[in-house]
């Protein structure tokens, strides 16, 4: 099967944070064989920005890629989506990168969802997966940091930002920020874990796989284990060894950090418990592994002791109700705030088997047949995903009314979002007068 198998290193700068509201700007990208070595050339591409954002002041600060840019060169999110399905994300595909579950993967997910393509099978479907190089460095740093130069803040915490960890150990990473160069950055240090520490590399590659994941970690068979997670402190190298409490959200897990005596901590307010009770997602590839990996040496890189483990699962044990508690908890915070526009909606539900072929029609359907598509959907998130989708690519397929409706849609996005806009262009001119004052005349534009 792994011989089979190839990794797509990929990366994405984008208009901002927030994968519901913010766009892709720049898609950048690797393929490589099991051993890392490339297949192919780079692909290095402009995403064009549409009519209803505005981006970040702050991050194009940082991208230093204006909406102009991608207006001139890119292409649009249509085509782009078709590329990446077609020609990128191709079967018994790894897509992998750094911190890409997190981040990158979901404004995957977004661009899929607002232009009618199914937004998971990319993941998954045909042999396809993904995994993170950022949770496998935590991992190695905390039990085999051996050969490798891990990098300190200023204040001497451990951090494990990319392009100090490449440059500490001499990797080459010309422009931090850059996709393609955050790509090759991302390379050559999963290269490095590779040679350095191959049987965590190689179980951790394995490891991606949820049933994998379930196997270690489950409700069956509860026993502690080696956690990896950018939640738990960066002190004890983000990592420490945790125990499955109870079930979670959409079949995942709460688990408990034994490093925390539960009876010194049951008065506390129940939010103070979160992250050391929190849910581990079987699906975003997390860095786990038996306690039995952990020597003399490994507990006192991650500055804990057997003795304290087995204490606190023996008083954690003692209170039953707790887990209860911690899942009802959970289950009332909601796992993503109520979305006010279908393109936010995705993790709203999932599509009936009926809607999943009209959104095929949709996607497949040429230009000239999009005036006059108008399928019935039986779900409520669709009918004005699709005036949005006909409006932002094909304005011209639109009917009088919806253009109207489109126009009103467009203006109300726009003003929801330029105060923000405004104010954080204020704070950030002086840094980059140029961009400062594209900024300024793409706002003007969009208006």
């Amino acid at each position: 099967m792994i011989d089979k198998n190839t990794f797509f290193f990929y990366d994405l700068e984008t208009s901002g944070l927030n994968s519901r509201v913010d766009r892709i700007m720049q898609f950048a990208g690797q393929r490589t064989d099991m051993k890392l070595n490339p297949i192919g050339e780079p692909v290095n591409i402009l995403v064009r920005m549409t009519d209803d954002v505005l981006p970040s002041p702050s991050a194009i600060m940082v991208t230093k890629i204006t909406p102009q840019q991608t207006l001139i060169d890119g292409m649009g999110e249509t085509a782009f989506c078709r590329y990446v399905i077609e020609e990128i994300f191709t079967p018994d595909t790894i897509a992998v990168g750094y911190n890409t579950v997190r981040f990158d993967d979901e404004f995957m997910r977004a661009i899929l969802w607002r232009n009618f393509y199914d937004a998971y099978e990319w993941e998954w479907k045909d042999g396809r997966s993904r995994w993170d190089m950022l949770d496998v460095v935590r991992l190695t740093r905390a039990l085999r940091p051996e050969k490798i130069n891990w990098p300190v803040t200023e204040d001497g915490k451990p951090t494990n930002r990319l392009e100090l960890l490449t440059k500490l150990n001499g990797l080459s990473h010309e422009h931090a920020h850059d996709a393609l160069s955050d790509v090759f950055a991302t390379i050559a240090v999963a290269k490095m874990v590779q040679e350095k520490q191959p049987k965590l590399f190689n179980y951790l590659l394995k490891m991606r796989n949820k049933n994998e994941v379930k196997k270690l970690v489950n409700l069956d068979n509860k026993q502690p284990f080696v956690y990896a997670s950018g939640r738990y402190p960066s002190e004890f190298n983000k990592t420490t060894v945790a125990f499955p409490l109870t079930s979670g959200r959409n079949g995942n897990i709460l688990v408990y950090d034994l490093r925390y005596n539960l009876e010194e901590l049951l008065t506390a307010p129940v939010q103070s418990f979160f992250p050391i009770v929190k849910e581990l997602c079987f699906n975003k590839c997390p860095a786990v592994a038996p306690v039995s990996v952990l020597n003399d040496s490994d507990w006192k890189k991650i500055k804990l002791s057997r003795e304290t483990v087995d204490k606190n699962l023996e008083l954690l044990l003692k209170y039953p109700d707790f887990a209860e508690k911690m899942r009802e908890e959970i289950e009332n915070q909601p796992e993503f705030p109520r979305a006010i526009e279908p393109e936010a909606a995705l993790y709203d539900g999932f599509l009936n088997e009926p809607d999943r072929i009209k959104v095929m029609a949709v996607r497949n359907a040429e230009r000239d047949k999009l005036a006059d598509f108008h399928p019935e959907f039986n779900d409520e998130r669709l009918s004005p995903l699709l005036l949005h989708y006909k409006g932002r690519n094909f304005p011209e397929t639109l009917s009088e009314s919806e253009a109207v409706e489109y126009e009103a849609y467009r203006r109300e996005r726009l003003e929801r979002q330029a105060p923000k806009f405004l104010a954080e262009l204020e704070r950030v001119y002086d840094q980059d007068e140029y961009i400062g004052e594209e900024l300024k005349l793409y706002f003007e534009s969009l208006f």
